[in-house]
């Protein structure tokens, strides 16, 4: 198996060809992949090349790391492994109770956590948002709850029926 390098700060117009192309002048490219947007499906500038042996990958990091391409210069290192991502969000500023996690952030003014772009109730976490909260939008304010399962409405026995979308 072979060598997998980072190319950062690539021309915006580089393509897969062009990658494998100018680094199979240090010796046999196993793969070469630009990285696009998935939404735009424009470029962002880095890649990964993915040489036949220790040794090419080590000429092709002398060779081209700080080389000029085009506006810019290049990067190339060895590529890390891939760290896992954590979902979930919220947290932030916190109140008396702390709050947040989950889908958008969530908690609120009071007992909650910031709530982000989505979230922040007023007093009890939760969803939604009045005019004067934290993170609040454009979305109508839904049942608060008690901040502990962001806008979860109870029963009067205290049992939680879970999130209301």
């Amino acid at each position: 198996m072979g060598k997998r390098l980072y190319v950062g700060s690539l021309p915006f117009e580089m393509t897969d060809a062009q990658l494998q192309e100018l680094f199979s002048a240090c010796g046999r490219v196993e793969s070469a992949k630009v990285i696009s947007d998935k939404i735009s499906g424009r470029s962002k500038g880095f890649g990964f090349v993915e040489m036949a042996t220790e040794t090419e990958a080590q000429a092709a990091i002398q060779k081209f790391n700080g080389s000029s391409g085009g506006s810019r210069n290049i990067v190339v290192n060895e590529a890390r492994p891939m760290e896992d991502r954590k979902s979930g969000g919220g947290g932030g500023f916190r109140g008396n109770r702390g709050g947040g996690g989950g889908f958008g952030g969530g908690g609120g003014r009071r007992e909650g956590g910031y709530g982000g772009n989505s979230g922040g109730g007023r007093r009890e976490g939760g969803f939604g948002g009045g005019k004067d909260d934290f993170g609040a939008s454009n979305r109508p304010r839904r049942d608060r709850g008690d901040g502990s399962h962001g806008g979860g409405r109870r029963s009067p026995d205290g049992e939680s029926f879970g999130n209301r979308w």
